[in-house]
């Protein structure tokens, strides 16, 4: 008898959970304000140093796979040592994995982008990808010169958790960079959070995100949480289903911690 109230109470403890979820928006976790304030800054290259690993040097993506297939190459676009998001080919990411690490990547909105709000330039570096599709942990990349979008959207934002502290962002068409100083989650043996996920952002040359300690993997819908145990995991880009020009990157590398 036991064991049968036991299982009722987890179906209906289940069953109000998805009806939760259900009613559940997405702008429901959308902040606006305060507005982070505008910086004016330059792109800022980083050659990589002795120890690091290049995850693209401008010839080639061999360092790189398919989301959705690990098995298959990454399908993107490389041209004048730039790497350019492929959106019908879907996200790519890393073939090795990583713990903590520093890394460095450049992006660039086109010079003729369209859109507004999210649907401008919309991309995202998943600073630990935890599975297929937009699992992890994003750090947003966007158009966010002059567009008006959430601040916890916006470039320079862990998504849909922490808005920058600032907005350095450069005109479409010049160069952004990203200096990321990850340190990943560590899980106890149940499976309950031992120490959470923190992150350091640096964009162009500007402080963005100081130390600040994850709620959990990106949460598109509803609140964010731990609720997958795991270990080093790859660097994933997001090819985003908006229908804004796609964007580019080059001179990736990381060093690991």
């Amino acid at each position: 008898m036991k064991s049968k109230v036991l299982s009722t109470a987890i179906l209906l403890s289940c069953f109000y959970m998805a009806q939760a979820q259900q009613k559940t928006k997405p702008e429901d976790t959308e902040v606006w304000e305060p507005i982070p304030k505008v910086v004016t800054a330059k792109n800022v290259v980083v050659e990589p140093p002795s120890d690091a690993v290049i995850l693209f040097d401008g010839k080639n993506l061999n360092e790189w796979v398919t989301t959705e297939d690990r098995n298959k190459p990454a399908q993107w676009t490389v041209a004048n040592n730039v790497l350019t998001v492929k959106k019908n080919a879907g996200n790519i990411e890393t073939k090795r994995a990583f713990k903590n690490y520093q890394l460095h990547i450049e992006w660039q909105i086109p010079a003729g982008i369209s859109g507004t709000g999210q649907g401008r330039g919309n991309s995202g570096i998943f600073l630990a990808s935890i599975g297929k599709g937009d699992a992890g942990y994003e750090l947003q990349v966007l158009d966010s010169y002059n567009n008006k979008t959430y601040v916890n959207g916006m470039a320079g934002s862990i998504y849909k958790q922490f808005a920058p502290l600032a907005n350095p962002t450069r005109k479409p068409g010049e160069w952004q960079s990203y200096d990321v100083i990850w340190t990943a989650p560590e899980f106890n043996t149940d499976g309950s959070v031992k120490s959470a996920a923190r992150v350091t952002v640096m964009f162009n040359g500007v402080l963005v995100q100081n130390d600040i300690t994850l709620k959990g993997p990106t949460q598109y819908i509803g609140e964010p949480g731990y609720r997958q145990q795991h270990g080093a995991a790859p660097i994933k880009l997001q090819a985003h289903g908006d229908p804004s020009e796609p964007i580019s990157f080059r001179n990736i590398w990381i060093r690991e911690l």
